[in-house]
């Protein structure tokens, strides 16, 4: 991070003059990262270290430095029924920021949170741009799970509400075969439960995950079209697919299957 970067994120979370306004950044990045109870700790713990690692990258550094400003802002966040805001919104500018980053989310402790409301999870994660030091050309919340909603309000509602903010909303749609078939709670098409209920947005696209091992890759892939702003229309590889609205598709599939399982 340079000196002046510095001396402006500073400038911005003090206050500032009024004349100097939020520090323009080229995009606002939470990463929703799901913690939930049907995650094993193993996936847990690969999944964080796809992300510590993503942030290390030379093709991701190239990216963030390739934009019109050469720096975005980003924030993580783990979430179950409830969502917690695990880093602060942070400036990164270059190799050095992303790597202090890096080794600042590598620190941070595993959690677990009971449940699955991807909705809760929006609703907290747009307020946070309220409380941004930062203004973004583009804001995006990425949010990762391995399950559909079953708590709060359906998926849908907290979608559209987030969209009419000019908020996009892309998916990372978790689909091991290590657990489905163990996981009371998970469903073999989540890649269209998100597609369908969940991502949103101009430009929205998922990426899906169906083996441990890909956790790395995907991420990268993700982070790096997110912050590029490639149109996905042009990428076309198999495991990304641009949002799809359809008419017929039962949004509501993890709160009937939490009903059902509520009473046995």
């Amino acid at each position: 991070m340079t000196l002046r970067s510095v001396l402006l994120a500073c400038a911005c979370l003090l206050g500032g003059s009024t004349s100097a306004g939020p520090l323009r950044v080229d995009l606002e990045l939470v990463l929703a990262v799901d913690v939930s109870y049907s995650m094993e700790l193993d996936e847990q713990r690969l999944q964080r270290q796809g992300y510590v690692a993503a942030f290390l990258e030379p093709e991701l550094i190239h990216a963030i430095e390739s934009g019109p400003s050469g720096r975005i802002a980003v924030t993580y966040v783990e979430w179950g029924g409830s969502a917690v805001q695990v880093t602060p919104w942070t400036l990164i500018d270059g190799r050095g920021s992303a790597a202090q980053y890096s080794e600042l989310l590598r620190r941070q402790p595993i959690r677990r949170i009971a449940f699955t409301s991807i909705s809760n999870t929006l609703a907290f994660t747009r307020r946070l741009f309220d409380f941004s030091p930062f203004e973004g050309s583009r804001r995006v919340i990425d949010i990762s799970g391995d399950g559909p909603n079953n708590s709060g309000v359906p998926a849908p509602v907290a979608r559209n509400s987030t969209v009419a903010r000019g908020i996009v909303i892309d998916g990372l749609p978790i689909m091991l075969e290590s657990h489905a078939a163990s996981d009371s709670a998970s469903i073999p098409d989540l890649d269209a439960y998100y597609r369908e209920c969940v991502i949103g947005g101009d430009g929205a696209f998922l990426v899906k995950v169906t083996d441990s091992g890909e956790f790395a890759r995907a991420i990268l892939r993700k982070l790096i079209i997110e912050i590029s702003g490639q149109e996905v229309s042009r990428l076309s590889p198999q495991d990304i697919r641009s949002v799809q609205y359809g008419k017929d598709y039962n949004c509501f599939i993890g709160e009937e299957m939490q009903e059902r399982m509520i009473g046995k």
